[in-house]
Formats: structure tokens, sequence, C-alpha cells
């Protein structure tokens, strides 16, 4: 009888242990919505920084300022592989976009963002949409004066907030870093004569040099050191949402492979040329 009774206990316990692991084990395992959240409200949100041409720009059209560019363009492919239509930009300084991802405030980040360590500790990053170089944005007269990186020592250089290019920029020595929010406010101190260069994309540089050959060159013999596995420009997630990078990453390698990502780019880059005309 003692033999039938602990039989019987043993039995109950097992299978309320069962019972309750089976239910801690759903309550861990949520399911990633990332992507119907965004089909169900028929938009797909997107935070950027306006001032990074070609990726991301501001210009006017019929009295109405818009955000254009290459990061623009590619967003809409990907909300329409999504079968979502509607695509809503978020303009803000470029050192909020992290944040703003995080507290769920736009549903991705395009802002010609590359991958670091620090930021891939709390977001994902989709593969490359685009590779470009760093170099140093200079005046016309200045375009030969630096023999190599020894040169600027000395120097006052630009560089963005929380960016790739002020990475670089720390790592110069005897070299005053002065770094802005927008990419647009170093421009403009760059042509004002109060930074001496600023460290940039080599594509963003060669745009800004070609429309304004008066104000803007890309300096010679400057070429900065970069981590090419890990250089490129990404779309940043929030790390739950696997369902959405996967997407994202789809999207990206058939725009690659059919040569959309090209046109896309070349088009951007129409923009900026005709916008500045």
């Amino acid at each position: 009888m003692k033999f039938k009774h602990l039989k019987k206990t043993v039995v109950a316990a097992l299978t309320i242990m069962i019972g309750l692991s089976t239910v801690l084990a759903g309550c861990g395992a949520q399911k990633d919505n990332s992507v119907q959240n965004i089909k169900n409200k028929k938009e797909l949100v997107v935070g950027t920084s306006a001032d990074f041409a070609p990726y991301d720009f501001q210009i006017v059209k019929n009295g109405k300022s818009q955000i254009v560019g290459y990061d623009v363009l590619l967003a809409h492919e990907i909300a329409k592989d999504m079968g979502v239509k509607k695509v809503k930009f978020v303009n803000m300084a470029f050192p909020s976009l992290i944040n703003e991802l995080q507290n769920k405030k736009v549903d991705i980040v395009m802002a010609g963002m590359a991958y670091t360590k620090q930021r891939a500790k709390v977001v994902s990053f989709s593969k490359t949409y685009n590779e470009s170089g760093q170099v140093l944005l200079v005046s016309p007269k200045n375009k030969d004066k630096y023999s190599g990186i020894s040169a600027l020592k000395g120097q006052t250089l630009g560089a963005q907030q929380s960016s790739e290019q002020e990475t670089i920029g720390k790592k110069l020595k005897g070299v005053k870093l002065v770094t802005e929010s927008s990419n647009n406010t170093l421009f403009q101190e760059l042509q004002n004569g109060t930074l001496d260069g600023v460290i940039t994309g080599q594509d963003t540089a060669e745009a800004y040099a070609k429309e304004h050959p008066d104000k803007y060159a890309v300096a010679n013999n400057i070429s900065f050191k970069y981590n090419k596995k890990t250089a490129g420009t990404r779309v940043a997630v929030r790390k739950d949402d696997k369902a959405l990078l996967k997407k994202i990453n789809a999207t990206i390698s058939k725009d690659k492979k059919n040569g959309t990502l090209k046109k896309l780019y070349q088009q951007a880059q129409d923009i900026q040329v005709q916008n500045n005309k």
C-alpha cells in the first residue's frame, strides 16, 4: 500500500513539473511579430538623419520640404517586398537614432549607418547595401596640402557625432577633433574656414566636390584605414526583430543580384545633382 501511494505521488509530481515547464517555455518563447506589426499598421517607419547625401537629404518640391536619397529609395523597396505601400521617414539627429529605435519610435534605421561593435551590442545589422572608403573633404585650395595622415597633425578636423568618422578622428594623433550632430553643420564650418577638413564617406565627399567644385574637394594622399569586413552601409533593427531582418536581407540580396541597388544609388545621385542646379 505504501509503495502504491508513493508511486501515485511521484507520478503526480512529475505531471505537475512537466506542465509547469511547458507553461514557462511558452512564456519565454515570444512570437516574432516584427513583420506582421508593420503589415497591420500598413506603414514602415524609418528613422534617419537627413544630412548625408546621397543617402538621406532634404529638398524642396512644390514648396514643401521632403526627404530623399538612396536610403529612401531602398526603404520603399523593402516595404514593397513586405506588401506595405506607405513609408514614413522620421528625421532626427544621428546620435539619437539607436535610442529611438530601441524605444520603438521607429521600425528600422537607415541613415548611411555602418556596423560598429558598440552598436551591434544593442541592435542587429543587415547585410551591406553599399560600400565606401573614408576620406577627408577640404577646401579646393588645400586639395594637395597634405602628404599623408601624419601631415594632419595640428589641424582641426570635423566628424559627425557617434559616427564611424568620429571613431577614425579620435585615433588621429595631434589632431583637434570637432564633432557635430549634423554633417550639414560640419560642411558649412569647412566652407567658413573654421575647420581644415571633414572626415566623411568617400561617396558623399565626391558628390559634394562634384556639385560644388568651388567650395569642396577630396584631399589627395589621405585615405583612412577601416575594417573592410565590417564597413559598408547597413539597415539597423531591434535585436528581437529577426523576421524583419530576414525580410530586409532578402530584399538587399535580390536587389544587389538584379542590379537594382546600383540603379537606386545612381538615381539618388541624379536627384542630388538636379537639386543643386
